[in-house]
């Protein structure tokens, strides 16, 4: 039999009728395969498939043999992902808040590509994402992957940062990425405007962003002496107000809760029966009073004044709102 022109790819095509043509559940006689080989161009003999599918099992290639009645089929059977572990990447992707829609739509699509074509048709599935948008950011992977790359090779970066108003241009040191509440945040050393410190940033707010190749980082020191878990618990979802000790007394029921948030180091001292009172550090903002009213009764700040107040003010506010 004369060969076909693209005979030299014959196990590359090979390869890639049984990734996106076959699985467990769909298998190729030798006849359907010779038939899509002779479509490229590639003529084929059962003698040479047979030598065929044994190179491809040397190559790494789960080949498998299903028989049905008198005819065999054949398919790949293991893959370097398989079908529930593929469901939980889609889902993953497809509930994030930071990646658009459109990205979200091109990743799921390469997904799909590392199953058949019929087990890739059950990626596309719909995940309820409790009402909130995803990022309009569609440049999102690429910081994340530049910001790694910051951090792995020890620079700083330049990039404007949205805020209320215009973006508004940083120059830091990247040390740490973190991901809380659905969001990616950078945690930096920053000392080019007071006060010098650490500071975190919405890595999906960053535009712009350049990596600065001849800068090494700074803020070694203060990084080494930071409690990241702590910190992040601080912080991340209750930013932007001051930073103060503040002590509730919580019924038993909602411990939990705040050991969840707080972490388990928090020290819980009786008062009563039903209650514990406990003391966190947290950033008093319109986020934490707003997580404070959420979680309902059995739930109340006794110190400082001041934060007691700014409760009494804000809970007003709201009832001059519905009342």
């Amino acid at each position: 039999m004369a060969k076909g022109t693209n005979q030299k790819l014959k196990l590359l095509y090979l390869a890639q009728i049984f990734s996106e043509e076959t699985d467990e559940d769909h298998g190729l006689t030798l006849a359907e395969i010779a038939q899509r080989l002779s479509r490229l161009d590639i003529n084929a003999e059962r003698k040479t498939l047979y030598q065929d599918f044994e190179e491809l099992r040397r190559f790494g290639m789960d080949i498998c043999t299903n028989q049905e009645g008198k005819s065999f089929r054949y398919f790949l059977g293991s893959r370097t992902f398989q079908l529930p572990e593929l469901k939980l990447l889609v889902d993953a992707v497809q509930s994030s808040r930071v990646i658009s829609k459109a990205s979200s739509d091109k990743l799921i699509h390469k997904l799909e590509g590392l199953a058949s074509q019929y087990e890739g048709s059950q990626l596309q599935r719909q995940v309820y994402v409790d009402g909130r948008p995803k990022s309009a950011n569609k440049d999102l992977p690429y910081s994340v992957d530049a910001l790694f790359t910051a951090i792995n090779t020890g620079r700083m970066v330049r990039f404007r940062y949205k805020k209320a108003g215009r973006p508004a241009p940083y120059t830091i040191s990247p040390w740490q990425m973190a991901w809380e509440n659905g969001c990616y945040y950078l945690i930096a050393y920053q000392d080019e405007k007071e006060p010098v410190g650490i500071r975190h940033y919405r890595v999906d707010k960053i535009k712009d962003l350049e990596l600065l190749e001849d800068q090494p980082r700074e803020g070694q020191e203060a990084i080494a002496q930071l409690d990241i878990p702590k910190y992040a618990n601080m912080h991340f979802g209750m930013f932007n107000g001051e930073q103060t000790d503040v002590e509730l007394k919580i019924s038993q029921d909602k411990v939990g809760i705040f050991i969840d948030r707080f972490g388990k180091d928090i020290m819980l001292v009786p008062d009563g029966p039903d209650q514990v009172r406990l003391t966190v550090k947290v950033e008093v903002s319109d986020q934490f009073l707003g997580w404070i009213m959420a979680l309902g009764t059995g739930v109340e700040i006794t110190s400082p004044g001041w934060v007691r107040e700014k409760m009494v003010k804000e809970a007003e506010r709201i009832l001059g709102v519905y009342k």
